[in-house]
């Protein structure tokens, strides 16, 4: 391992950083339920991912501060905001390896400062540790471009803030591998994904974009046919159409030999086969086929906890999801490796379902009952276990709640 530069200005966009860029940052180091390290880099004054990392701070943590020289009277603030609860140091040489390393404002400059400064903080993580940074998402932005190069083969997530000025786009990177194991020590990832409404309601992503979408077509057909009422249509199948994508939060159970749904609906099959797709030599899973209607909640969770090992597409129709036929449609599978083997969650689209929605890059940690993606409008998901390892606690015509419902037991 080579030596860190004894850097003190650093790459970085002077300006106050916005309270959800900040939270994206640290979303890797809130979900660190266990005793962890972590270093700051580049921490302006009065910086909001500061104040936040040392709010979460827990018994057991260590936490490291590099200021950003470049800001004026930052190293004092800093020294004086921290008082005693962080380590402080002057360079990168003097930082040690750390569980997750986040850059504390966004990358900016030359791109071959940037791809230096990024190898330098790459010395820093700790084997199966994160390196958290963002960049102005913009065409052509040379910090965000050679971030999205390293994250083509290193990228474990990626988030893009819209409500941001200018929208900023937060990428995670793992360099080595982490053990199966941390992923059930994390608490499920936040995400801008999933948009908080009121009452422990979210909404996806997806679900804003459709209903300003409908509302769009109902302006535009106003304006077009002024006298007629056809612009109701759209108008009034906004809700509905965004609604589809609602996204409750769920709580999963403390009991953690149970595997839990991976998406709501009502259970179709539950049986033991033969799949080698999966590539790891298991013999026979368990699969427990779920069909979701169109007024089921779509969003995808994982069943259980650990390391996502692959993620594969294949091609097909678009069978009825209730139908033999839709084991052809097109599905997206999702492998993961957890302590007690292998398990493989299928989305499956339907009739009517025709995109798939992934957000797991291989290399990813998933707690249980993590949101992973979705599938829109009906479709059926399966979950794979090993078959000597789990027994079933659900059976055909069952309804379950896709994060909540135990639907097996490892044995």
């Amino acid at each position: 391992m080579t030596q860190p530069a004894s850097r003190t200005v650093l790459p970085l966009r002077s300006g106050k950083l916005g309270g959800r860029v900040a939270a994206q940052l640290l979303g890797e180091l809130a979900r660190h339920t266990g005793p962890k390290t972590a270093l700051l880099v580049g921490v302006p004054a009065a910086s909001p991912v500061l104040a936040g990392a040392l709010a979460g701070l827990r018994d057991g943590d260590t936490l490291t501060v590099l200021p950003d020289a470049g800001s004026v009277d930052a190293p004092a603030a800093v020294r004086d905001e921290v008082a005693g609860r962080a380590e402080v140091v002057t360079s990168l040489a003097d930082a040690k390896p750390c569980d997750v390393v986040v850059v504390a404002a966004p990358l900016s400059g030359p791109a071959d400062e940037v791809a230096t400064f990024l190898a330098d903080l790459r010395e820093l993580v700790a084997p199966g540790g994160v390196l958290v940074a963002a960049a102005a998402a913009r065409p052509g932005d040379p910090a965000d471009v050679e971030l999205r190069e390293l994250a083509e083969e290193y990228g474990v997530g990626s988030d893009l803030v819209l409500r941001h000025l200018p929208p900023m786009r937060v990428h995670r990177l793992r360099f080595t591998a982490a053990e199966p194991a941390l992923a059930a020590t994390l608490a499920p990832a936040t995400r801008p994904s999933s948009v908080p409404l009121a009452g422990g309601m979210h909404l996806d992503s997806n679900g804003v974009v459709a209903g300003a979408a409908m509302l769009g077509l109902a302006l535009l057909t106003k304006r077009a046919r002024p006298q007629s009422k056809l612009w109701l249509v759209p108008a009034l199948a906004a809700l509905p159409v965004a609604a589809f994508f609602r996204d409750p939060e769920r709580a999963v159970p403390d009991d953690e030999s149970l595997v839990v749904a991976a998406s709501d609906g009502t259970v179709l099959s539950v049986e033991r086969l033969s799949d080698d797709r999966f590539g790891v030599g298991t013999g026979e899973w368990l699969r427990i086929a779920v069909f979701l209607s169109v007024l089921d909640v779509h969003i995808n969770r994982a069943p259980v906890a650990g390391r996502v090992i692959e993620v594969f597409r294949e091609s097909g129709g678009y069978a009825p999801a209730m139908k033999e036929a839709a084991e052809h449609n097109v599905a997206a599978y999702t492998v993961l490796d957890t302590p007690r083997g292998p398990v493989a969650v299928a989305q499956r689209t339907g009739l009517v379902a025709r995109r798939i929605v992934h957000r797991a890059p291989a290399g990813a940690l998933l707690s249980r009952g993590e949101r992973f993606g979705l599938i829109r409008f009906g479709s059926r998901t399966d979950v794979y276990l090993p078959a000597d390892a789990a027994e079933a606690l659900v059976a055909p015509g069952e309804k379950v709640a896709g994060g909540a419902t135990p639907i097996a037991r490892w044995v």
